[in-house]
């Protein structure tokens, strides 16, 4: 990537030259009726300044060209963005000193053309006053430069920030989003290393499951929201594979009110529910039971808490860090989880998509 001081620079005013002649003779027209307002007033008075208009135009034009040349070149070397302060140092002291080498330089050849002296006598010294005007209005012009170049490497610098902003939060996203796949294959993949010596019926039904399940999978992966109906259809489906397992031994139910309207990250239930599945103890003794509810613009997901004293298999530690990671990359609230005895809760948000 290029740092913004070398990003190339947008084509100026100055650089095309019908527009370089046309700004340049509309600056010395304001000069001219800056200087003398009356003298526009006769035809006569207008021929009088036709001499001036054209030293006007000329000091005009070459400040201009200048101003622009000395931002251009700056441009490449020194940032505004970066090094402001030496930039400004810099730009004053590069274009003030060209400005009165260039203004004394038309001025003792506009006083040669005129014939107001010759090379036998040019008053070097007495040349040096008529610089203040060409000065000031070099002044001017370096305003104009000056906040025109920092203004826009602030909007190129800007623009790049959001846009590398934007990358990052995509790249995160999808990184997030990448776990899920994995973890949701290998742990089912668990479950059925298990069934399969069970029931061989039960594992045939499981596999059936298990390819729709993951056809949803599939389906939401490119996506950064579903609408919680999708999410609450897919809960389903993923607690009735589970059942095909544990029978009885897992109970579930799912209150919603309104599921068109909101929206969810996907897969967030799938990770909440294997975690409540995989870390808690399912028997006939001691049944799990899960509770899904919709309250307001939050959706509860509570399980029983029952934790089993020994883990079957090591936890790839993606679960709640991921959805809580997920839910910072959309939207500035956050999930709640809040455990006691007898329960563990997961509070989700529900978020809204703007038309």
């Amino acid at each position: 990537m290029n740092n913004p001081n070398q990003c190339e620079k947008e084509t100026s005013i100055w650089e095309s030259f019908p527009k370089f002649i046309g700004v340049n003779l509309i600056i010395a027209s304001i000069l001219m009726v800056i200087f003398c307002p009356t003298c526009f007033l006769t035809w006569e008075g207008i021929k009088s300044l036709f001499p001036d208009f054209i030293a006007a135009f000329l000091f005009s034009s070459v400040l201009s060209f200048g101003g622009n040349q000395v931002d251009s070149f700056f441009d490449k070397r020194m940032s505004w963005i970066q090094y402001p302060i030496k930039r400004v140092i810099f730009t004053i002291a590069t274009y003030m000193a060209y400005s009165f080498v260039a203004s004394y330089i038309v001025i003792v050849i506009y006083a040669l053309i005129s014939k107001q002296i010759t090379v036998d006598n040019i008053p070097w010294a007495g040349l040096l006053s008529y610089t203040t005007s060409p000065m000031i209005i070099a002044l001017v012009f370096m305003s104009i430069f000056t906040t025109w170049s920092w203004l826009g490497e602030w909007r190129k610098s800007a623009i790049e920030t959001e846009r590398l902003k934007s990358e990052k939060l995509a790249s995160q996203y999808q990184g997030l989003k990448d776990q899920l796949n994995p973890h949701f294959l290998f742990n089912s993949l668990n479950v059925l290393s298990n069934l399969v010596y069970e029931d061989a019926d039960k594992s045939a039904e499981f596999i059936q499951k298990l390819s729709r399940i993951y056809r949803y999978v599939l389906e939401v992966q490119n996506e950064e929201l579903v609408s919680l109906k999708k999410e609450l259809d897919f809960a389903r489906n993923y607690l009735d594979l589970q059942k095909i397992r544990f029978e009885e031994s897992l109970q579930f139910s799912i209150k919603t009110f309104d599921k068109n309207s909101h929206w969810i990250p996907p897969l967030s239930l799938q990770l909440i529910l294997e975690n409540a599945v995989k870390h808690n103890i399912i028997s006939k003794e001691l049944p799990l039971f899960i509770h899904i509810v919709q309250k307001e613009n939050e959706l509860w997901i509570s399980n029983t808490f029952q934790p089993k004293k020994t883990k079957e298999e090591p936890s790839t530690g993606v679960g709640l860090n991921n959805i809580n990671l997920r839910y910072e990359l959309l939207s500035n609230r956050k999930p709640e989880v809040i455990q006691n005895e007898d329960e563990f809760l997961v509070i989700l948000p529900l978020l809204k998509i703007e038309a």
